[in-house]
């Protein structure tokens, strides 16, 4: 009897398992470097003009999915120059842990803030853009972007 329970329990919980897996989304199925791409690099021409550009990338990269994403920041340089950051002036991070790199020069970039009175499901953006240095953290071999951790 102890094991027909086991083997009941165990068929629950992979056909559980079954119908939660394909709910979990894009994240679950990229790895850190593909995450940083969707969530950072716009590499399309020069800085976006509309003011809208906010409300529609971070909508259209999935960051407004069940929850808005306070503050994200995307850069409009091609992928090769963010990669080769990579290689540049290793800082530390936010967290503490020592796999950030400064770029040695200002990249073009847009900040995107949730404006204050924004609620989920009407995620509202301000967009911003500047040139600054940005400060990555890499992982992997070779070493690849994995996060945006600052801009300066």
């Amino acid at each position: 009897m102890g094991l027909e329970k086991s083997l009941f329990l165990f068929s629950l919980l992979v056909l559980v398992l079954g119908w939660v897996q394909p709910s979990l989304g894009v994240e679950s199925r990229e790895t850190p470097a593909q995450k940083f791409e969707r969530q950072h690099m716009d590499e399309e021409g020069p800085f976006p003009s509309s003011p809208t550009y906010c409300n529609e990338m971070m909508k259209s990269r999935g960051m407004t999915s069940g929850w808005c994403k306070s503050m994200n920041t995307f850069v409009h340089e091609p992928l090769a120059t963010v990669q080769a950051i990579c290689s540049q002036g290793q800082v530390t991070c936010k967290n503490g842990r020592n796999n950030c790199h400064k770029s040695s020069s200002t990249l073009r970039i847009t900040d995107c803030r949730l404006k204050g009175s924004s609620k989920y499901p009407n995620c509202d953006y301000t967009t911003t853009n500047s040139q600054k240095h940005i400060i990555i953290a890499c992982e992997g071999n070779p070493l690849v972007p994995v996060h945006f951790d600052d801009s300066v």
